[in-house]
């Protein structure tokens, strides 16, 4: 009991670094290009050193991974600078709606009836963030923090989609039984959103020990130490209550960011967000029971508490 609550433990404390993202991201006076490629580059030296498994030689499959990885890493941080962090990672926890075309084409896994009702109900949430554009209503463009939201909005879709096909890589490398967990694909798609971030990034003056400071705390604490902490908990924890758990992140980001920078994101787009994790909870409690149920012996039933 204690080993499963101190992996309870490190789901929060990293779903908790994970949704600093975005306020930390716009505490940095560099431009997203840099902040993205200095970020990744920190992380991969911090990677090397805290997650043994990150030390091996990859292979093409996770080289592969590693790309997609790398263009969610950098669309992330740009998503970021251009709108508010809530339009960011509302956009990227939508993942779960190109899976369900994605899935099918690359894995060959089917696509059910509430697959396809859990589709509509992600398209509502996402339509939701863009309305206050689409209708000409008043956006988040006068925010410091916001000055190009219809471009940053864009920017997370696509973070959003590659985000999708980083889950769908290392789907593939565990059906393809590819040793290792993943921990290669990451510390190679930082080192590749560092190298393609590099020529954008130029010229660059020496930052501030300000900024330093932000871009240390983003490459070791926001992604290598949150991601030692899921790998040591999903041993212990099983995978839909860490989900659950890791919706910390989402939650909190916007969270963060209005109390650091005073960015308010709109109605809509905090309704969106609260539909898209509404229908991503829900369904992933379902598939959860569903997957439990079908474990147990015929005609056996679980015990009531």
């Amino acid at each position: 009991m204690q080993t499963r609550s101190r992996a309870r433990l490190q789901l929060v404390l990293a779903a908790a670094l994970f949704s600093t993202g975005g306020a930390a991201i716009k505490a940095c006076h560099l431009t997203g290009w840099q902040v993205g490629g200095l970020r990744s580059a920190i992380a991969v030296v911090a990677f090397l050193l805290l997650v043994p498994e990150a030390r091996r030689r990859p292979s093409g499959r996770e080289l592969l991974v590693a790309l997609a990885y790398a263009g969610c890493l950098v669309s992330f941080v740009l998503a970021n600078k251009l709108t508010t962090a809530a339009d960011a990672i509302f956009l990227q926890s939508a993942a779960p709606l190109y899976l369900l075309f994605l899935s099918p084409l690359l894995l060959g896994e089917r696509s059910t009836r509430r697959d396809l009702a859990f589709l509509g109900v992600l398209a509502l949430g996402i339509a939701c963030i863009f309305v206050d554009q689409l209708t000409g209503a008043a956006a988040p463009a006068a925010q410091s923090t916001a000055p190009d939201p219809w471009l940053g909005r864009w920017v997370g879709l696509g973070s959003g989609l590659l985000w999708a096909f980083t889950m769908l890589g290392l789907r593939w490398l565990a059906s393809k039984g590819a040793s290792g967990s993943g921990a290669s694909a990451v510390v190679f798609g930082n080192g590749f959103a560092a190298l393609a971030c590099a020529p954008f990034a130029l010229p660059m003056a020496v930052p501030p020990l300000a900024d330093v400071l932000v871009l240390v705390y983003l490459g070791v604490f926001q992604i290598a130490i949150a991601y030692r902490f899921v790998t040591r908990a999903l041993r212990e924890v099983p995978v839909f209550e860490a989900a659950v758990l890791l919706l910390v992140e989402p939650v909190f980001n916007p969270l963060w960011s209005w109390i650091v920078h005073g960015e308010e994101p709109t109605r809509w787009a905090l309704a969106g967000g609260a539909v898209i994790l509404g229908a991503t909870l829900v369904k992933t409690w379902i598939e959860a029971r569903e997957a439990r149920r079908d474990r147990l012996p015929a005609g056996s039933e679980p015990e009531q508490c």
